[in-house]
């Protein structure tokens, strides 16, 4: 909790002993603790080595998740790394070699580091300050190599380098250096060879570069305005101008598609569409080089099988672990023996080795083993109409043993605010289900993955239409007899707790009370205070958004940090310090104005935070004091 000066030198006491005080009177008292839905596990993220004879997995070191590795026949596994200041965020094999990634107290500069199987040679690869890397190819037939690109040279632009993992040895592939037209995406053919970019043209507009050779200037293929999409997915295994695609030109839709590179025109009718949502995903077999399966969400996961192996693979796998959603997440480089993860809406499932040319699989670890499964609350895809006419759907979850009628609900909006919600086990809303609360997570308009329709009316939308479909399910559920309308809360994170704030003050009589995570609550400070790596984006964000200047009464209007007389519920505000997204400045902007008019108000600030808060310890202690706060206010 913040103890210290905020900016201004304005002084908020810290509610720590109020906090532990009513915790300490609060006690347990349901079966399952805040520990047991947010530890860490002891076992997870497991992949497999290239040659398929090392399990590797992450697990708890000091209370940050490190590296294991393991023999597939052996009963043991070693620990590689010791970092105790920062999870390891991400992983994966390269020969002999694990690559990892880590942040410094969640200001989202990775740094990427390797290191031996044995645990020896360990290398921090991108020593920078200041630097954001992504990887762009992982090299899986080229020995010590990898493609990344960062943003060494300019903070706004990413170039591309080629990598050597055991020497730290760094060429880059290419320049990036005109912000009126900065390249913002790369990608290589299956031999690993960087021949496509795209670029940003005119603030609001993407153009799709292609190259037959590394040796060749990259030439313009299409130009399209933002709202459209055109992604390609991989090179054809055959035609080297071929590249298989998601694509919605010319439609609401997106679809798997193929696009020729020298015509920048779709080839033939569509490898698969579907007439609800988007459609943007597809694997391929690079041993076999064929396309293997399509995968996309309504309600849930589908897959649309292009391979037999595959489909074939999930037969065998559906069979065996029957009532769970089955993920392939890794494979040998032979692709005859597989990393398996199951999942379900009510547990993290477990993870399995299958090894397919002998028909042999075998179970590895449950993620969560202290947790029954059958103790947790079914996740049910929903949905109602807004009052302008839009199917909006979403999944409700009813806390178990109660009567479902007059519950205390939990409106739980996702971030983004351009991504969507999905099926699947979701510590948080199974935490505020076993304390008894009803959770309603909405696919707002503009959420992602219904359509390029459905996003585009989420346009300068912030604290209007997007938040009146939130109202829109509360009363719904009111409607329906299942929320008690004096006992609602309003909870979420980042475009979510901008959301939660926009909530308690465009619709004060609504919720009972509310949850700020990382929220957003001046809208003109928000964009002041992006990463340098968003900027190029910043046109389309004004389109998305609003344009501080040509909108400025709009957002002014939107921004409930200007609404502070409106705004009754107890409120709840948590921040990470070092958020590189939303700036520490929009929670203190709320807190202070709150606060001045005598608004209760609690605020926690993690000094070794950003965007949320990753490390064990504190999120203990916020959702420990989330339950406090809504037992008290709920």
């Amino acid at each position: 909790m913040s103890d210290k000066k905020l900016p201004g030198d304005i002084s908020l006491p810290t509610p720590d002993a109020e906090i532990k005080k009513l915790i300490s009177e609060k006690g347990q008292q349901s079966k399952y603790s805040v520990e047991d839905f947010f530890k860490l596990p002891e076992k997870s993220r497991y992949s497999l080595s290239p040659d398929g004879a090392y399990f590797s997995y992450l697990g708890p070191y000091k209370r940050r998740l490190n590296l294991f590795v393991q023999k597939t026949t052996a009963k043991e596994a070693t620990r590689i790394t010791a970092v105790t200041d920062r999870d390891i965020s991400w992983y994966f094999w390269k020969d002999d070699r694990l690559v990892f990634a880590k942040d410094d107290a969640g200001d989202e500069n990775f740094h990427l580091y390797s290191i031996h199987s044995d645990g020896s040679g360990q290398n921090d690869l991108t020593p920078f300050s200041g630097v954001r890397i992504n990887l762009i190819d992982d090299l899986e037939d080229i020995e010590n190599e990898i493609i990344i690109s960062m943003n060494k040279s300019i903070p706004e632009l990413f170039d591309p380098y080629r990598l050597n993992i055991v020497t730290g040895e760094l060429v880059q592939l290419a320049e990036n250096t005109n912000p009126i037209e900065p390249l913002d995406g790369w990608m290589t053919d299956h031999d690993g060879k960087l021949r496509i970019a795209t670029k940003i043209v005119g603030g609001t507009n993407s153009t799709l570069l292609y190259r037959e050779t590394e040796d060749q200037e990259f030439k313009e293929v299409l130009t399209t305005d933002f709202r459209e999409s055109v992604s390609p997915l991989f090179f054809d295994f055959d035609e080297p101008d071929i590249v298989y695609a998601s694509s919605n030109l010319g439609r609401d839709k997106q679809i798997i598609t193929k696009l020729n590179l020298q015509t920048g025109e779709e080839i033939g009718d569509a490898i698969f569409s579907h007439n609800e949502v988007d459609v943007s995903t597809l694997g391929y077999s690079r041993k076999r080089r064929v396309p293997t399966a399509i995968s996309y969400v309504t309600d849930k996961r589908h897959l649309h099988f292009l391979d037999k192996v595959t489909e074939k693979r999930y037969e065998f796998l559906e069979k065996e672990l029957p009532g769970y959603e089955i993920v392939v997440t890794a494979s040998n480089k032979n692709e005859d023996k597989f990393m398996v993860r199951t999942f379900s809406d009510r547990s993290l499932g477990a993870y399995y080795f299958f090894d397919q040319t002998k028909n042999i699989l075998q179970k590895i670890t449950d993620v969560s083993p202290w947790i029954d499964e059958n103790d947790m609350a079914p996740m049910t895809p929903v949905s109602y109409q807004s009052r302008d006419g839009l199917t909006i759907n979403g999944y409700l979850t009813l806390p178990v043993g109660a009567e479902h009628k007059n519950l205390p609900v939990i409106i739980n909006p996702h971030g983004g605010p351009w991504v969507r919600d999905h099926w699947g086990y979701n510590p948080e809303v199974q935490l505020m289900a076993n304390e008894g609360y009803a959770v309603l997570q909405i696919n707002y308009r503009g959420s992602t993955g219904y359509g390029r329709r459905f996003w585009e009316m989420s346009f300068k939308q912030w604290g209007k239409t997007m938040q009146d479909d939130l109202t829109d399910g509360v009363d719904w559920l009111i409607k329906e007899g299942i929320a008690d309308s004096k006992r609602v809360a309003i909870y979420g994170g980042s475009y979510g707790g901008y959301a939660t704030l926009a909530g308690v003050t465009f619709t004060p009589e609504l919720y009972a009370c509310a949850i700020d995570y990382v929220g957003v609550s001046n809208l003109f400070t928000f964009m002041n205070t992006i990463p340098p790596y968003w900027k190029p984006y910043l046109d389309m964000m004004y389109e998305m958004v609003g344009n501080p200047e040509k909108d400025k009464e709009q957002m002014t209007e939107a921004s409930p940090v200007f609404h502070i007389d409106k705004i009754k519920a107890p409120l709840f505000v948590i921040q990470g310090a070092n958020d590189p997204r939303v700036n520490i400045d929009e929670s203190d902007q709320i807190v202070k104005a709150l606060r001045a008019k005598g608004v209760d108000v609690l605020y926690m600030v993690k000094y070794n935070e950003g965007h949320g808060f990753h490390n064990e310890e504190n999120r203990f202690e916020v959702y420990n004091a989330m339950l406090v706060f809504l037992d008290k206010y709920l």
